[in-house]
């Protein structure tokens, strides 16, 4: 079975080649993603609970979905195409910034990424693929970040680096939410 392939590119987002996912991972090398925030009309933010079988950060909590897009695909395309298979609805997102951050994992895998944020608002029935996700919840931005500050192995490292730049775009700051 051929192993899907990610997007390498330089620090500004230039693609340069395609690599097999996990050799990429092993490797540490520069590749394109995205986090997709979802929120509903009450302002609660969709967390989910990364399935257990995951490769890294399995059981961690994190945003409504994050991905890799495949080689000829766009950021939009892919995030749409990922929302649904995750958690089974889509909705209108917007990118609102990207960012790149290194992650090493006990496992020797490295998450070397330039990462797309998208945000969307979703107030429907939620179907998650149990194989991608564990748990989901919605939360209010107080409850997320007290868990947070009490508890913050419990949430995937690129999760505790896109949060506060969410909030920002949201003009929303930690201590306006309340920490």
């Amino acid at each position: 079975m051929n192993q899907p392939e990610v997007i390498l590119v330089t620090e500004s987002d230039e693609a340069i080649g395609t690599m097999e996912k996990m050799e990429a991972h092993r490797r540490g090398l520069l590749h394109r993603a995205f986090s997709v925030f979802i929120l509903n009309d009450a302002g609660d933010m969709l967390l989910q609970q990364r399935a257990l079988g995951k490769y890294h950060s399995p059981g961690l909590w994190t945003n409504a979905c994050c991905s890799h897009p495949l080689p000829g695909e766009t950021i939009p395309e892919a995030a749409h195409r990922r929302l649904m298979e995750e958690m089974g609805f889509d909705c209108p997102l917007e990118e609102i910034f990207s960012f790149t951050y290194r992650t090493a994992f006990d496992n020797g895998l490295i998450e070397h990424e330039f990462d797309h944020v998208l945000i969307g608002t979703h107030n429907g029935a939620i179907h998650p693929d149990s194989t991608e996700v564990n748990d989901y919840r919605y939360m209010s931005v107080h409850q997320i970040l007290e868990l947070m500050e009490k508890e913050p192995a419990r949430f995937t490292s690129w999760f505790h680096l896109a949060l506060p730049r969410v909030l920002k775009h949201l003009n929303m700051s930690v201590t306006a939410a309340g920490i």
